[in-house]
């Protein structure tokens, strides 16, 4: 796929897409014949991945790691040692990730009754 395609799939602009192959996020696209970035599943896969990171503020090396860290537990060559360290840091941004979730829920809570007292005022 062209690198419209993927933007029009995953919702991102072509600069962010750009931008995360820059910054090492996304793999650097194949070429065609005549220079434009050829992307395939994965890289959507991988992007749309990114999309959801994105929000809750995880840094880009945060991304790196996590990404870095899915990609090698998919490896059935991984030693018991490495498959154990992989899957640890997988649950420390499991952990992460459920902590900001709290975070929002509480966040919406606020909001919620922020929301409901202006309207109690109001009426």
């Amino acid at each position: 796929m062209q690198i419209g395609d993927v933007a029009e799939r995953t919702g991102l602009s072509l600069r962010t897409i750009r931008h995360y192959e820059e910054v090492g996020l996304l793999p650097e696209a194949q070429r065609s014949a005549g220079g434009f970035r050829l992307y395939g599943e994965d890289a959507v896969a991988r992007l749309l991945l990114i999309k959801r990171m994105k929000p809750l503020d995880f840094t880009l090396e945060e991304m790196r790691d996590l990404i870095e860290a899915r990609d090698r537990l998919t490896n059935p060559r991984l030693s018991a040692k490495t498959r154990a360290s992989l899957s640890e840091r997988m649950a420390t941004y499991q952990a992460l990730v459920e902590h900001k979730l709290t975070v929002l829920r509480e966040q919406t809570d606020s909001a919620q009754a922020f929301v409901d007292q202006l309207r109690d005022e109001l009426s």
